[in-house]
């Protein structure tokens, strides 16, 4: 009977797909389970990697008074409304102060075709290590650099293969798209920076010397409210880089307590989001456990009455020969048959449903999500369906094991 245990998979097989119905609807609930948790797997580590990612060396954000949260979330990610417009010369003073090490001033208002037009300096693209992969950077006012999103978002719209250094394209007020059209203000392309997997990939950058041009210009009246405005530039946000450690306690109270301005420290904030995300990904875990633990209790149920139906079938194999260990193998077989099937569609799914939410937020132009990487973490999904099979034919597999040959030839 050596060879009869190559033959339990395609017995249990068999034996599986002879109720249909229980079969679909034990592999659907299990399924779903698995997907909910392969969901939550695959966004909470790519939304970690992201914040991580681009709050990387981003001690201070620096801003209009208002929200904190909202002022990281436009900010450093790009996600939200500004709080404000911040003086320049309040901003020029920060970055003379002794605990300052670094200041990046971005300045934000504008947009085109959904995608954000910041204003700020080379220091930007060096502070996340991006390069470029064709063109070069601003060289004077109007000149932009294209995300590496952006261009592929701009290609596509446009259905046109002309190449994108060179060419101009007008943006509009508004960082939704849908504004007044700064027509007297054309951008010039001078580069496309290469994916980076950070911020930048979703922006187009230009000089913050762009953005006033554009916006005094289309404010003032005549050569003397130019000249005002001029006086009086503000820009957006300023992200600031500590020069010693000492800076996290003065600093931040300094700039709250004694400027206009506002100072958000980001691995607070960012720990705040999380917090509220992480009871949404709870809910849909608790969900997928919910299912599992329900798909767990229609297997037992459905392997415990088959036992019960093919009482003549295992008296038959025990009169063959058969073991009980095998006999219950046949049991047990049978669940994991199921687990395979509802690990690979679970995960399937699971996928399926990250890059769907990853195309509607890309249409929003908010965090990277994406369903085309394997998370090595994911190989616990598929030993949870194994588990949760296992536990479910335990009771049914020792009532096939226990089964007496005797008694079952007795019964009419």
């Amino acid at each position: 009977m050596n060879s009869g245990v190559f033959k339990l998979p395609r017995l249990s097989w068999h034996y599986l797909w002879s109720r249909p119905l229980a079969a679909v609807l034990n592999l659907l609930v299990l399924t779903l389970g698995l997907a909910a948790i392969t969901l939550v797997l695959l966004v909470a580590t790519q939304l970690d990697k992201a914040f991580e990612r681009d709050l990387s060396g981003i001690d201070l954000v620096v801003g209009a008074k208002g929200s904190p949260l909202q002022l990281i979330l436009a900010g450093v990610f790009h996600i939200d409304v500004p709080t404000g417009n911040i003086p320049l010369q309040e901003v020029q003073t920060l970055q003379k102060n002794p605990l300052v090490a670094q200041v990046i001033p971005l300045s934000l208002g504008d947009s085109y075709q959904g995608f954000r037009i910041v204003g700020t300096t080379p220091d930007y693209i060096t502070h996340y290590a991006a390069t470029l992969a064709e063109g070069a950077l601003w060289q004077q006012p109007m000149d932009a650099v294209l995300g590496a999103s952006v261009a592929r978002g701009i290609v596509k719209a446009s259905h046109q293969g002309a190449p994108l250094v060179g060419a101009t394209f007008i943006g509009s007020h508004g960082l939704g798209g849908g504004g007044h059209a700064h027509g007297d203000h054309p951008y010039r392309v001078s580069g496309v920076l290469a994916p980076c997997g950070c911020v930048l990939d979703r922006l187009i950058l230009t000089s913050t010397e762009s953005v006033w041009m554009v916006h005094e210009t289309a404010t003032a009246n005549d050569a003397e409210d130019l000249e005002i405005l001029k006086e009086e530039r503000e820009v957006t946000v300023a992200l600031v880089r500590y020069r010693t450690p000492m800076a996290a306690i003065t600093l931040p109270r300094l700039i709250n307590g004694r400027t206009s301005m506002q100072a958000a420290a980001p691995a607070i904030e960012v720990t705040r989001l999380l917090r509220l995300l992480g009871v949404g990904a709870d809910v849909l875990r608790a969900f997928g456990g919910v299912l599992l633990a329900v798909a767990a209790l229609s297997v037992f149920i459905a392997l415990w009455n088959a036992v019960r139906e093919r009482r003549a079938d295992l008296a038959m194999l025990r009169m063959l020969g058969a073991p009980p260990g095998r006999v219950a193998g046949l049991v047990l077989w049978e669940a994991l048959w199921l687990a395979a099937l509802a690990s690979m569609l679970g995960l399937l799914l699971g996928h399926g449903l990250a890059q769907a939410l990853g195309w509607a937020l890309q249409a929003q132009g908010l965090l990277p999500v994406t369903g085309w990487i394997w998370l090595s973490a994911e190989a616990g999904v598929l030993l949870l369906a194994a588990g949760v099979a296992a536990v479910a034919a335990l009771l049914p597999a020792m009532q096939a094991y226990r089964t007496d040959v005797a008694d079952l030839l007795s019964q009419p």
